[in-house]
């Protein structure tokens, strides 16, 4: 795709003013996150307001219950309160500093709708405490009325208001390294590389060709560099070679990614090397090795951390013993009660201060430092600077949130894959407008020298590589030896002959399409039962216990369906089938929409189209980045099922049937 500033391109004049056509692009990008923002409060209202306690508490959306155990007056003379939860409650939640909170009480009398709140900010989280500011100066009644208390996260303004603060930045960013970043990542300016030896790489590393000329790219770029990673090409393992790489010229790096688990994964990845890397906000895995390099882990490893406990421990007792019950005491007592107060907030204070000196000096040591893209605005690291940013997974983040951890940065490096799944954009005006576009999109098209792409690919058989090689990367894919031929009967021999690829066309069968009006979801529960009993029947030679048995790896299923009530018609079919029921209990075989198999993959991948109507009508289905991840996530095994004379109404399925034919994959259900 050609520049659409061409024009700008022509002019390398870096003149401290902003391109117009650049100052339109980015307020549009900001009246689409308003229209987001607007859209997701209202689905956040709709799905939270009839949910239960559980429920909530499930989603990591509630701490129920929690004691207060202390109370304090902060900034504005607002009551801050200690909040604690039961030790054993050790689940998985959502609460962050700066998330906006609502203490609520579970009193007899009140309706979830209706129940007394107390709103304020989230300052501090510490394993089962968090600090709640206020937006009060004296408590209600009700949270001294002794019934039991809850926390609720509310709507995430936060997220919104740091990608706003973002955009802004950006868009008033002018003479400055921001400002240069911006109109090279925009096509307005040409990104600029140094010059690389072919022998300028430290690590030894058992890349291949494709991903050691990614690595030196990213070294070279002055200014942005992206690395292009297609389905099993190994793009995680390219990322963290170039992050080593970087290191070792650079004192410390920023690593983010739009979510939680990606993040994870690259802390895990770059711990495994002998990186020292500091993981910030909550991980999402819980695990020993996670923990570890958390920066909670940090600060209690530090030689300081034993002097401010106890500053903390002895202010409390201060606190305790200035709230002691004393039925009548005298003018001294109350001076001494007034002093031991005064000595608890001077401790306290002095222990903040002692805790922020630590985290300096703790991320001050570190090489790396992950965290989310909103991540990359906590307070902890606000006023850091890095010369290069990393932001993995960037073909799924929406551009406002990119923009957060590029300002920190002198350089960028983006990874990721524009063929595969889009940022998840809830308001439909806003996504048909424009907002699913992400930076890494509009980079790669714009300013195609900035990219390098990963051609070779160790995770499918070459035939069920060869449609998307050829659809979404210009043919370039090259399967590994290791994978090229390895189908279903090289894992055993028993299921020979089989072919890799195979499309059952149901057309002329009558198995129709359902519409479940108030979900807006489909059904079509014929093609569901032919999907699951051809699975069924490609596995009758299988025996999963004597692989077991053997230590072998065992055979993974994975079934996908675009549709949420197929999904669930699917789920109920596979019950009365004892052969995949055991396989599912097993965890052997699982079900879910394209969405929740990203970033995974299963030896046998059964899609069912589900589509089937007289009018050509296939949805979402026409999102053929979806139809990518989902055919991409097969190694041995791809069974399509889908009615022909429906999805044929588009040109992507039309060259679908055409190359399964062509490999004689394709058969016609008999009427």
């Amino acid at each position: 795709m050609p520049c659409p500033f061409p024009f700008l391109l022509a002019d390398q004049d870096p003149t401290p003013t902003v391109p117009c056509a650049v100052q339109q692009e980015l307020r549009h990008v900001r009246e689409l996150m308003q229209l987001e923002q607007k859209e997701d409060q209202a689905q956040f209202i709709l799905k939270n307001a009839s949910a239960s306690i559980k429920e909530r508490r499930r989603r990591g959306l509630t701490w129920y219950p929690v004691t207060i155990t202390q109370e304090d007056i902060g900034f504005g003379d607002k009551v801050v309160l200690e909040l604690e939860r039961p030790p054993h409650r050790q689940d998985l939640h959502l609460f962050q500093v700066g998330k906006n909170a609502s203490l609520f009480s579970n009193a007899l009398g009140y309706s979830a709708g209706d129940r007394p709140a107390l709103s304020g900010v989230v300052t501090s989280v510490r394993r089962n405490k968090l600090l709640l500011a206020t937006t009060k100066e004296v408590l209600p009644d009700w949270v001294l009325d002794g019934s039991t208390l809850g926390i609720d996260l509310t709507f995430d303004e936060v997220s919104y208001r740091e990608m706003n603060q973002a955009l802004s930045a950006v868009m008033l960013a002018q003479g400055n390294r921001l400002a240069e970043l911006r109109d090279v990542l925009l096509g307005a300016r040409k990104a600029t590389f140094r010059k690389q030896k072919a022998d300028d790489l430290f690590y030894p590393s058992t890349l291949n060709d494709s991903q050691l000329v990614a690595v030196r790219h990213v070294i070279s770029a002055q200014d942005v560099a992206i690395i292009h990673g297609p389905p099993g090409t190994g793009k995680t393992t390219t990322l963290v070679q170039a992050i080593m790489e970087t290191i070792r010229r650079e004192r410390h790096v920023l690593v983010c990614a739009p979510s939680n688990t990606a993040v994870d994964l690259l802390t895990e990845k770059l711990a495994e090397r002998g990186v020292n890397v500091i993981r910030m906000g909550n991980p999402s895995r819980v695990s020993d090795l996670l923990l570890k390099h958390t920066l909670d882990a940090g600060v209690m490893a530090h030689p300081s951390y034993s002097k401010m406990h106890a500053m903390r421990q002895t202010a409390e007792q201060y606190r305790e013993t200035a709230n002691e019950h004393v039925r009548h005491f005298d003018f001294e007592e109350r001076q001494h009660r007034h002093w031991l107060r005064e000595e608890a907030r001077t401790l306290r204070q002095a222990a903040d201060d002692l805790e922020r000196f630590i985290s300096e000096d703790v991320l001050e040591s570190v090489q790396v430092i992950t965290c989310t893209l909103v991540g990359a605005s906590n307070r902890n690291i606000r006023h850091l600077n890095f010369e290069t940013v990393f932001i993995d997974e960037a073909a799924q983040a929406l551009e406002p949130g990119c923009w957060i951890p590029i300002a920190k940065g002198q350089r960028i490096v983006l990874a990721g894959d524009h063929h595969q799944l889009p940022p998840t954009v809830k308001s439909e005006k806003a996504a048909r407008e424009g907002l699913r576009e992400t930076l890494f999109e509009k980079c790669i098209q714009r300013q195609p020298e900035t990219a390098r792409m990963l051609t070779m690919q160790y995770r499918m058989h070459a035939r069920i590589m060869g449609f998307s090689s050829e659809k979404f990367y210009g043919g370039q894919l090259v399967p590994h030896e290791s994978v090229r031929h390895a189908g279903l009967e090289a894992y055993d021999l028993r299921f020979a002959p089989d072919l890799p690829v195979e499309f059952i066309d149901t057309a002329g069968c009558g198995f129709s399409e359902v519409a479940i009006p108030e979900s807006r979801s489909m059904a079509n529960p014929d093609e569901a039962h032919l999907l699951l009993e051809r699975l069924a029947q490609l596995l009758a030679p299988y025996d999963s216990s004597e692989h077991d048995e053997h230590l072998h790896n065992p055979l993974t299923i994975g079934v996908i369906a675009p549709y949420r009530a197929q999904i669930n018609y699917l789920k109920e079919a596979i019950e009365d089938s004892a052969v995949l029921n055991d396989l599912l209990l097993q965890r052997k075989l699982s079900v879910g929409t394209v969405d929740s198999f990203q970033g995974q993959e299963r030896d046998i991948i059964a899609i069912t189209l589900t589509r089937s109507n007289p009018q050509g009508e296939i949805g979402f289905l026409s999102d053929i980045r979806r139809m990518n991840v989902g055919m991409t996530r097969a190694r041995r095994k791809l069974l399509l099922v889908g009615d022909s004379s429906t999805l044929c109404c588009h040109p992507f399925f039309v060259d679908l049937l055409a190359h399964v034919k062509s490999i004689g994959g394709y058969f016609q259900r008999e009427h």
